[in-house]
């Protein structure tokens, strides 16, 4: 589920809790092994900016006010533009700074699972 479901109020605390949880895992990932800890790291940040470039990409097509068809296309666009970033990120987490498989994938993933389950968690609360 993409950030320009909800409305800004909540994409924002969902943003917040990704960053909080990738934050938390890398550290977790530190104490074992500085290199583990910024693996974790660059793989929730694979999965967290581009859930904010799209936010950013959302909420300036909202404020235009598009026409019916094109509000399917700007977040189709949207995510391919999301994937693609995602992608480009892991690659070069990967191949560029030779990041640890394992830490990065675990991240990436929690970081994927805190987007899924933290509007349900924010809805409940409010």
């Amino acid at each position: 589920m993409s950030v320009s479901l909800y409305d800004v109020k909540l994409a924002r605390a969902v943003l917040l809790v990704q960053l909080v949880a990738l934050v938390i895992i890398g550290c977790v990932f530190a104490v074992k092994d500085m290199k583990l800890g910024a693996s974790a790291i660059a793989g929730g940040m694979a999965a967290w900016l581009p859930n904010v470039l799209f936010m950013f990409l959302a909420w300036r097509l909202q404020a235009q006010a598009p026409a019916k068809g094109r509000v399917a296309w700007g977040f189709a666009l949207g995510e391919v533009l999301k994937v693609f970033a995602t992608i480009i990120f892991l690659v070069v987490a990967l191949g560029v700074f030779r990041a640890a498989f394992w830490p990065l994938g675990i991240t990436w993933l929690s970081v994927l699972v805190v987007q899924m389950l933290a509007p349900a968690v924010i809805n409940n609360k409010g």
